[in-house]
C-alpha cells in the first residue's frame, strides 16, 4: 500500500487520483468515480469532491493509498 502525505486539511477525491497518477486528467478521474471504481474506507464512493482527510484509505482496482498527515 502506498502513502500520500497530506499538507492541508483535506484533498478532494478527484484531485487525489490525479496526484497519485492513477489517471491522466480530471475528466478521467471523474469518470472513474462516476463508474463506481473508487472506494474510500471500503465503501464505494460516487462524490467526486469528497473531502479525503488523514487516516482515510482510497482504493482503485489493485491500487491502494493510505492518506497520512505530512510529517507523521
Amino acid at each position: 500500500m502506498e502513502t500520500f502525505e497530506l499538507h492541508t486539511e483535506y484533498i478532494q477525491l478527484n484531485q487525489l487520483l490525479k496526484a497519485m497518477s492513477w489517471c491522466n486528467d480530471g475528466g478521467q478521474a471523474n469518470a472513474m468515480i462516476d463508474d463506481g471504481l473508487v472506494f474510500v474506507n471500503g465503501q464505494q464512493e460516487f462524490r467526486r469532491r469528497n473531502k479525503i482527510v488523514a487516516g482515510y484509505t482510497v482504493k482503485l482496482g489493485k491500487q491502494e493509498v493510505k492518506v497520512v498527515k505530512a510529517g507523521e
